[in-house]
């Protein structure tokens, strides 16, 4: 027959047994399920997949949107906005690209109109980002002023790209072609990116 254990034996055992419960607890608090994690995720990329889903180029927005899933959730004004800052940073460092190149001299009033209308580009998209900071409770007056002057802006901003396009030569002697290729495929990315994001504003009110 084995001897009953001692009473302070089984406080200790008791105080153990508390401790590992409570250390697990804090933990599971601290650390959520991964499976929870990755269900929200999921479900945050689907919604900005289902959005870029109605833009001109789904697989651009998608690029160049997913990573703000964490951020943006289920809000298409949150999305808005993060599509018009991809927009405005990569106008901003196309003018940066061209401003730092070396065109030849007869291409190079061309490129300086094209600078100077992308600076516009971003200048209107800036503010765009800036006005839906004041949009307020959609559905009222003031949001749907502000929205108007948010899709005005981004549609000048897209005319501005497509401006910038029109001013570089779509021909180009042999050993211009690099250059010339190079500096439209980026104005026209730029575009498209834009062209998403106005599309995404549209959404705002929907």
């Amino acid at each position: 027959m084995k001897p009953s254990q001692s009473p302070s034996s089984l406080l200790h055992l008791l105080l153990l047994l508390f401790l590992i419960f409570s250390i697990s607890t804090i933990d599971a608090i601290k650390h959520p399920s991964s499976s929870s994690s990755s269900s929200s995720s999921c479900k945050d990329t689907e919604f900005i997949r289902k959005s870029c889903s109605t833009t001109r180029y789904p697989d651009l927005c998608m690029q160049c949107l997913s990573s703000f899933a964490s951020s943006v959730h289920h809000s298409h004004r949150q999305l808005a906005n993060a599509a018009l800052s991809v927009s405005s940073d990569r106008a901003h460092a196309v003018s940066s690209f061209i401003s730092s190149t070396n065109p030849p001299s007869h291409q190079s009033g061309a490129i300086k109109d094209c600078i100077e209308t992308l600076a516009d580009s971003v200048d209107r998209l800036r503010s765009s980002m800036k006005e839906m900071s004041h949009m307020g409770r959609a559905g009222s007056q003031a949001f749907s002023w502000h929205l108007s002057n948010v899709q005005t802006w981004v549609s000048a901003a897209l005319t501005d790209e497509n401006t910038c396009l029109d001013e570089l030569p779509r021909r180009a002697a042999a050993d211009e072609a690099g250059f010339r290729a190079a500096v439209r495929k980026k104005v026209v990315e730029v575009a498209q990116v834009t062209s998403n994001a106005l599309a995404l504003v549209n959404r705002i009110q929907t």
